[in-house]
């Protein structure tokens, strides 16, 4: 190996270090249209947005384990702008915390959890539920899916209207050949996709956030590489699908 490859891969494994641990921010999106997009979901620690999320049930919210920090947890919905100046921001406070059993770090996969909220939500015209997928409905590769959030701008802007961007599935087999490119092994139960197109893609800020393929919430915001040489990460929401109905119907 030359010295000129290692020091890429070294660069490549210490970008990856420092982002992909927490996932992604929507780079040169578009903002988001008034009532488009209304499951997305506000993760904040004290008052602060940390991760993205979206409404599955009344009483439960998606998002990526690796979100869970310390401090007081509580959900933003039914809102586009999460400027913290707003009035009347819908606010709601997480009762319980359900992290994947299996869940250790990105790297080893299961980052998926759930957070109940402290009450029942009604639907409306602002906040709605998005389907996820039915048992063995796979997403095929060359689907032309959505990401969604409100993370860091490429210039690193703190951003307060929910922009997305447009993605595209990739097989699974392309996509671990190109991250053993950058001497990583993909967990299992995961998505891949790739930016539609254009330099917009995710990063910082906005794991936990769907991505949504035929208005199905198909994967979980997980992690990407620094460089952009190979595509985002998505824990694999159908994968889940029985975990995620044990935790909503034993009512936790």
């Amino acid at each position: 190996m030359s010295a000129t490859y290692s020091l890429l891969v070294s660069v490549a494994l210490i970008s990856l270090t420092l982002t992909g641990t927490y996932g992604a921010d929507i780079i040169n999106g578009k903002q988001a249209k008034k009532n488009s997009l209304q499951y997305m979901a506000s993760v904040q620690v004290d008052g602060k947005h940390k991760c993205g999320g979206f409404l599955i049930d009344p009483s439960y919210v998606l998002t990526a384990a690796h979100c869970d920090q310390r401090g007081n947890m509580t959900v933003i919905l039914g809102a586009h702008n999460i400027n913290p100046d707003r009035k009347n921001l819908r606010r709601y406070t997480v009762q319980n915390k359900h992290k994947h059993p299996h869940f250790k770090n990105v790297k080893t996969g299961s980052d998926i959890m759930l957070l109940k909220l402290s009450q029942k939500l009604k639907t409306s015209k602002d906040v709605k539920i998005v389907k996820i997928p039915g048992k063995g409905k796979q997403v095929k590769p060359n689907s032309k899916c959505l990401v969604a959030g409100w993370g860091q701008t490429e210039r690193n802007d703190e951003v307060n209207d929910l922009l997305f961007t447009e993605v595209s599935t990739i097989r699974l087999t392309d996509c671990q050949m190109l991250w053993r490119k950058l001497n990583m092994t993909l967990p299992d139960n995961v998505l891949c996709a790739w930016r539609v197109k254009t330099k917009s893609g995710v990063g910082k800020g906005d794991s936990g956030g769907p991505l949504v393929c035929r208005g199905i919430a198909a994967g979980v915001v997980s992690f990407k590489n620094g460089p952009e040489k190979a595509p985002s990460i998505y824990t694999d929401i159908v994968k889940y699908k029985q975990w995620i109905e044990n935790v909503i119907n034993g009512g936790a």
